[in-house]
């Protein structure tokens, strides 16, 4: 581990976003997620949490070349209850939960942007196609 290593809490992502509010509107029906922070109204800035996940959403008009080139990875309990929380919800899941050689259940979605979130959960490791 690295010396600050054990200074480490936590972290969180920033998704650049062409709406801020309209973003707010898909985290919080389609995901679950409660606004922590509001800068403005309409919002120009916002930070959304889900737990200990934590994510800030930034207008594109700040780094319009990152829209969407934005992901994260969450370790969840159980990605098939979350899978169909989310499918209830109305959310289109990208990639439906599955199984992988490398022992992770995954499941992945994209926001409105084309920011990705992949969920899983540690499974059976199995052998890689094709070795």
């Amino acid at each position: 581990m690295s010396e600050g290593g054990g200074m480490l809490r936590g972290f969180s992502a920033v998704f650049t976003v062409r709406d801020v509010g309209a973003s707010l509107a898909f985290y919080r029906e389609r995901l679950g997620f409660a606004v922590q922070f509001q800068m403005g109204e309409p919002p120009n800035y916002a930070i959304i949490e889900s737990g200990p996940i934590s994510l800030h959403l930034m207008p594109a008009a700040q780094a319009a070349a990152a829209l969407g080139l934005s992901s994260i990875y969450v370790y969840v309990r159980d990605v098939d209850g979350l899978h169909r929380d989310y499918v209830a919800r109305g959310c289109a899941i990208e990639v439906p939960p599955e199984d992988f050689f490398y022992g992770m259940r995954e499941m992945s979605l994209r926001d409105p942007d084309g920011n990705r979130l992949t969920f899983g959960e540690e499974s059976t490791p199995f052998a890689a196609p094709g070795a």
